[in-house]
């Protein structure tokens, strides 16, 4: 098992919950945390315990983002007018990473950082290789041609246990996708509850 496999099946055990919606994941098995004392944390989380939870299933499902990341997402979510929480939820899904995930031209967020690092990805014509790009409306991203017939992207491309939200239009045969609008919450399909409401809370306390 590779490494970014088993960071994300530790997410999943630690939290307590399939995040990603993935049929392997262990929480489908066992819905207890990670390591010997596992079964017992069952305890009722506090108001604290329950926003820092919400903050670390949003922050594991982009990828398990570093802190530091997270911070600066959310701070530039505070400063923009309207509300933090939907603010957050479409700087989120306007990162380069996020968005090849939703396309489905590869299988998992982790999968889509290393995809876009390794600079198979262009936007508008241009390669970039920075996972945290942010797109744009109206942006058209697409999988460079040498990178269209490898593995990884014909096994995205074929599962069937995720669909493309409406606010991509993808081609697969092109292997192209348009980002039409930044998304609020009610419109990105998470497999698991998201409360991007305790994430401010958490962050307006701490």
């Amino acid at each position: 098992m590779t490494k970014r496999t088993s960071a994300k099946y530790k997410i999943d055990r630690r939290m307590g919950e399939n995040i990603w919606g993935r049929p392997k994941s262990p929480v489908n098995k066992r819905e207890y945390g990670p390591g010997q004392h596992g079964q017992r944390r069952k305890n009722k989380l506090s108001d604290f315990g329950t926003q820092l939870r919400a903050k670390q299933k949003l922050k594991g499902y982009y990828g398990d983002l570093t802190e530091k990341q997270f911070r600066k997402i959310y701070g530039e979510a505070e400063r923009v007018k309207g509300d933090t929480g939907e603010m957050l939820i479409g700087l989120l899904e306007r990162r380069l990473d996020a968005v090849v995930y939703r396309a489905k031209f590869v299988p998992t967020i982790f999968a889509a950082r290393q995809f876009v690092n390794h600079g198979h990805v262009t936007v508008n014509g241009k390669r970039v290789n920075i996972a945290s790009y942010k797109v744009s409306e109206g942006d058209i991203i697409e999988v460079r041609t040498k990178s269209k017939q490898l593995a990884l992207v014909l096994e995205a491309v074929a599962l069937t246990e995720r669909d493309v939200p409406d606010y991509l239009e993808v081609d697969h045969n092109k292997m192209t996708a348009k980002f039409v609008r930044t998304p609020g919450l009610g419109d990105v399909p998470y497999p698991v509850k998201m409360e991007p409401n305790l994430v401010v809370e958490y962050y307006a306390k701490n």
